[in-house]
Protein backbone atom coordinates (compact mmCIF):
# COMPACT_ATOMS: atom_id res chain seq x y z
CA UNK A 1 0.00 0.00 0.00
CA UNK A 2 1.10 3.52 -1.13
CA UNK A 3 1.12 6.83 1.07
CA UNK A 4 0.21 9.56 0.00
CA UNK A 5 2.61 12.26 1.87
CA UNK A 6 0.48 14.87 0.85
CA UNK A 7 -2.14 13.49 3.64
CA UNK A 8 -1.75 14.37 6.81
CA UNK A 9 -1.97 11.10 8.23
CA UNK A 10 0.87 10.97 5.44
CA UNK A 11 3.07 13.21 6.85
CA UNK A 12 2.10 11.83 10.35
CA UNK A 13 3.83 8.76 9.26
CA UNK A 14 6.69 10.37 7.35
CA UNK A 15 7.52 12.01 10.72
CA UNK A 16 7.15 9.16 13.10
CA UNK A 17 9.39 7.05 10.08
CA UNK A 18 6.12 4.36 9.76
CA UNK A 19 6.05 3.92 6.13
CA UNK A 20 7.17 0.29 6.15
CA UNK A 21 4.64 -2.42 5.43
CA UNK A 22 4.64 -3.49 8.76
CA UNK A 23 3.30 -0.16 10.20
CA UNK A 24 3.36 0.24 13.51
CA UNK A 25 0.12 2.53 13.76
CA UNK A 26 -3.06 1.73 11.61
CA UNK A 27 -4.70 4.61 10.10
CA UNK A 28 -7.88 4.75 12.64
CA UNK A 29 -4.78 5.30 14.95
CA UNK A 30 -3.46 7.84 12.91
CA UNK A 31 -6.55 9.70 12.58
CA UNK A 32 -7.42 9.84 15.95
CA UNK A 33 -3.82 11.50 16.61
CA UNK A 34 -4.85 14.10 14.60
CA UNK A 35 -7.95 14.59 15.87
CA UNK A 36 -6.60 14.50 19.51
CA UNK A 37 -4.21 17.25 18.54
CA UNK A 38 -6.74 19.58 16.44
CA UNK A 39 -5.29 18.82 12.88
CA UNK A 40 -1.46 19.54 13.80
CA UNK A 41 0.76 16.65 11.83
CA UNK A 42 3.82 17.80 13.69
CA UNK A 43 1.64 17.80 17.50
CA UNK A 44 0.05 14.21 15.96
CA UNK A 45 3.39 13.52 14.82
CA UNK A 46 4.89 14.24 18.55
CA UNK A 47 1.68 12.11 20.16
CA UNK A 48 2.41 9.07 18.33
CA UNK A 49 6.15 9.13 19.58
CA UNK A 50 5.34 9.57 23.02
CA UNK A 51 2.95 6.40 22.65
CA UNK A 52 5.99 4.37 20.77
CA UNK A 53 8.17 6.05 23.64
CA UNK A 54 5.72 4.30 26.43
CA UNK A 55 5.58 1.00 24.89
CA UNK A 56 9.39 0.83 24.65
CA UNK A 57 9.77 1.56 28.14
CA UNK A 58 7.17 -0.77 29.42
CA UNK A 59 8.36 -3.66 27.34
CA UNK A 60 11.85 -3.38 27.19
CA UNK A 61 14.91 -3.35 29.78
CA UNK A 62 18.26 -2.40 29.52
CA UNK A 63 19.56 -5.69 28.86
CA UNK A 64 22.98 -6.97 28.02
CA UNK A 65 24.08 -9.96 27.00
CA UNK A 66 27.49 -11.53 25.55
CA UNK A 67 26.93 -10.29 22.23
CA UNK A 68 23.75 -8.51 22.27
CA UNK A 69 22.59 -4.96 24.26
CA UNK A 70 19.40 -3.26 24.06
CA UNK A 71 18.97 -0.35 25.96
CA UNK A 72 14.61 0.54 26.25
CA UNK A 73 14.80 3.20 28.24
CA UNK A 74 17.47 5.11 26.83
CA UNK A 75 15.21 4.51 23.06
CA UNK A 76 12.31 5.65 24.99
CA UNK A 77 14.22 8.92 26.17
CA UNK A 78 15.35 9.36 22.52
CA UNK A 79 12.06 9.32 21.38
CA UNK A 80 10.54 11.54 23.56
CA UNK A 81 13.15 14.21 23.02
CA UNK A 82 12.14 13.78 19.11
CA UNK A 83 8.57 14.44 20.13
CA UNK A 84 9.39 17.74 22.22
CA UNK A 85 11.07 19.15 18.96
CA UNK A 86 7.97 18.52 16.96
CA UNK A 87 6.13 20.13 19.54
CA UNK A 88 8.62 23.23 19.63
CA UNK A 89 8.59 23.33 15.87
CA UNK A 90 4.48 23.65 15.89
CA UNK A 91 4.66 26.12 18.84
CA UNK A 92 7.19 27.97 16.46
CA UNK A 93 4.80 27.98 13.39
CA UNK A 94 1.93 28.73 15.74
CA UNK A 95 4.01 32.00 17.03
CA UNK A 96 4.76 32.55 13.33
CA UNK A 97 1.31 32.92 11.84
CA UNK A 98 -0.03 35.36 15.12
CA UNK A 99 2.89 37.95 14.51
CA UNK A 100 1.06 41.18 13.64
CA UNK A 101 -2.05 39.81 13.93
CA UNK A 102 -4.86 42.39 15.30
CA UNK A 103 -8.55 42.61 15.79
CA UNK A 104 -10.99 45.40 15.12
CA UNK A 105 -13.35 45.09 18.02
CA UNK A 106 -16.50 47.30 18.02
CA UNK A 107 -16.98 49.42 20.73
CA UNK A 108 -20.72 48.88 22.12
CA UNK A 109 -22.07 51.25 24.85
CA UNK A 110 -19.39 54.21 25.40
CA UNK A 111 -21.37 55.83 28.03
CA UNK A 112 -22.71 58.38 25.52
CA UNK A 113 -19.60 58.71 23.53
CA UNK A 114 -20.07 58.78 19.50
CA UNK A 115 -17.02 57.96 17.69
CA UNK A 116 -13.30 58.48 18.85
CA UNK A 117 -15.02 59.85 22.55
CA UNK A 118 -16.82 62.19 20.33
CA UNK A 119 -19.43 63.55 21.75
CA UNK A 120 -22.88 62.24 19.84
CA UNK A 121 -24.82 65.31 17.57
CA UNK A 122 -27.58 65.82 20.31
CA UNK A 123 -26.10 65.51 23.69
CA UNK A 124 -25.59 67.74 25.95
Amino acid sequence: MAIDYTTPAGQVRLLINDTQADQVFGDDEITAYLALESGSVKRAAAQALDTIADDEALTSKAIRTQDLATDGPKTADSLRKRAAALRAQADQVDEDADEGFFQIVDVVGCGGFGPELTERPGWL
